[in-house]
């Protein structure tokens, strides 16, 4: 597919998902820049918008991961969200393109929460960490079945990642494309219940992406069982 105009000629040789990418980190730190030179005690216009918005991000790591851990996780989790949400949104703009409808960069978002998720789980459990792989089985007897419940908890933790990437790429790329057809057969009709859809499936989509990141960091810093 073509690169929308807007980047395309003015980087003519980079993909339009890292240029659009570029795009929305430039936008969240200019929008972080201009919060922190106006912040104020009562909160007004956009420093409260994004304060709602913090507070929800928190809300959500919090009731999924605990309230210790999910102060920690906060600024992973909202910096996700913001992030898919802002790229997501992009694609609704003309002349904007959205870079999660690429594979490589929901892969790019999805392969670093896999790896946080291992290694918060081995630095609070050591070499405990096991136990959430093959049980916590005590009989010499059921050597087998850990044998077995290690290779199946494997292969689940290895799709983690894949499914995390693919949900969302499809997703949007789904969107993407239902917005170009139907806006070509009904353009005078469709095009404002079809952006108020793609609004909808922006946000849950950001939304299920961080509430599956705080269960899978939620699974590895708890005890097994």
């Amino acid at each position: 597919m073509e690169a929308p105009a807007f980047l395309h000629a003015v980087l003519p040789n980079i993909p339009p998902y890292v240029s659009y990418s570029w795009l929305a980190m430039a936008i969240l730190i200019s929008v972080a820049l201009v919060l922190r030179g106006r912040l104020s005690l009562v909160p007004t216009g956009l420093q409260n918008v994004m304060e709602s918005v913090a507070e929800f991000f928190l809300t959500t790591a919090r009731s999924n991961i605990g309230h210790d851990w999910g102060d920690k996780f906060f600024p992973l989790i909202g910096t996700i969200g913001l992030y898919i949400f802002t790229c997501n949104i992009m694609g609704l703009i003309p002349g904007f393109d959205s870079p999660t409808s690429n594979i490589n960069m929901t892969a790019s978002m999805a392969v670093p929460v896999f790896l946080a998720t291992h290694y918060y789980g081995i630095k609070v459990h050591k070499f405990k960490y096991i136990n959430h792989f093959v049980g916590s089985f005590r009989s010499v007897y059921a050597f087998p079945a850990m044998v077995f419940f290690f290779i199946l908890e494997t292969l689940g933790h290895i799709a983690r990642p894949v499914t995390l990437s693919v949900r969302l790429f499809g997703n949007m790329m789904a969107k993407h494309m239902i917005l170009i057809i139907l806006g070509m057969l009904v353009p005078a009709i469709v095009p404002v219940p079809i952006l108020i859809l793609g609004v909808l499936v922006s946000v849950i989509q950001a939304y299920v992406f961080i509430l599956l990141t705080c269960l899978y960091l939620a699974g590895a810093v708890e005890d097994a069982h």
